[in-house]
């Protein structure tokens, strides 16, 4: 069986996994307040060329996202979100939960947001009785492998700033993003670009972990405890600053990020000579096929994979995603397979 159904379904990097079994046997201070999370905060502020900047490590990117809406928004205020984002299609409402309401944007196959995009929303929610729009969120990678350039990110951080916005962006993705061909964008730049943002680390080689990075310090008076309020402070939180020192101390994170592209996009010529067409041209991680429903019984035999939804009648959109632990190899055995059924 081939595994393509997403990039956590591995334990973690073997490199993350021998730093974690080094401490093991350490007494280690709690609730993020060790040296291990000190460390991976300053080295975060380094490659991030932002010294004054908040880190804050949480377990997963949902809780995340809730946590630093929350804690960005007054009770009145909303979240501008691509009708495709993440906190819109794929979090059972936790945004809403911490009352605020979400304004769609419709977006493009790439889910890329763009200003002319907002401005509408915000044009519509000048009246007081309404919501207000404070926060836009946007993740890159996108949830269908779009990919953001720094003349586009500029462009969204102008528009947010002259509509008294939050810029938030989702790096749950955000490693394979910057490994992509269409990327332009560095550490600094997104920091630069963005009022928070986050380096994910779940769907990139760690255990668990994603780490917050809050660039306007006019957001991160009291965040410590709006996270222990949603239950996102780890007790054993030396355990994500470990992680990270791993990832990002030698270029790890950038490098198995790489593989995880060059193999996702080694799959999708694959499928293309075998004349399976694609929903959107990603160059991530993330490939999405129109496949021939008559062939979804043989990938159901071959590999593991989501269904993304319908294209027609008879066609469906399946959705491919590789990791660090992806390979060519793998890939070669799989299209092998998948030709000799189609």
């Amino acid at each position: 069986m081939y595994h393509f159904r997403n990039d956590y379904s591995e334990g973690c990097h073997p490199k993350v996994l021998e730093a974690l079994s080094g401490v093991n046997g350490e007494h280690v201070i709690g609730y993020g307040a060790d040296d291990y999370c000190k460390s991976a905060a300053d080295l975060i502020r380094n490659l991030c060329q932002a010294p004054n900047a908040d880190v804050q490590f949480m377990v997963g990117g949902t809780q995340t996202n809730f946590v630093t809406i929350a804690a960005l928004l007054r009770p009145w205020e909303s979240v501008i979100s691509p009708t495709t984002g993440h906190i819109n299609g794929h979090e059972a409402g936790a945004v809403e939960a911490t009352g605020h309401k979400i304004l769609q944007a419709q977006v493009p196959a790439n889910g890329k947001l763009t200003p002319n995009r907002i401005l509408p929303i915000v044009e519509a929610c000048k009246d007081e009785h309404v919501t207000k729009p404070r926060l836009v969120y946007i993740s890159d990678a996108t949830e269908t492998g779009g990919v953001y350039t720094k003349a586009e990110l500029a462009a969204l951080y102008r528009c947010c700033q002259a509509n008294d916005l939050y810029l938030f962006l989702d790096g749950a993705r955000l490693g394979c993003a910057m490994a992509s061909v269409e990327n332009d964008l560095t550490l600094a730049d997104i920091a630069a670009l963005t009022d928070a943002f986050y380096i994910g680390g779940t769907k990139n080689g760690a255990m668990m972990g994603e780490a917050l990075v809050v660039t306007n310090p006019e957001l991160t008076e009291n965040f410590f405890r709006m996270k222990k309020q949603h239950g996102a402070v780890l007790a054993k939180g030396w355990l994500l600053g470990v992680q990270f020192q791993a990832l990002l101390q030698d270029g790890l994170y950038f490098k198995i990020a790489r593989n995880a592209v060059e193999v996702a996009q080694y799959l999708q010529g694959g499928l293309k000579n075998l004349g399976i067409p694609m929903m959107t041209e990603s160059t991530t991680n993330q490939i999405f096929p129109i496949v021939p429903n008559e062939l979804l019984p043989h990938l159901d035999e071959l590999c593991t994979y989501e269904v993304w939804g319908k294209a027609d009648k008879g066609h469906t959109v399946v959705r491919f995603v590789t990791s660090f632990a992806s390979t060519v190899k793998s890939v070669d055995g799989f299209l092998k397979e998948l030709k000799d059924r189609t």
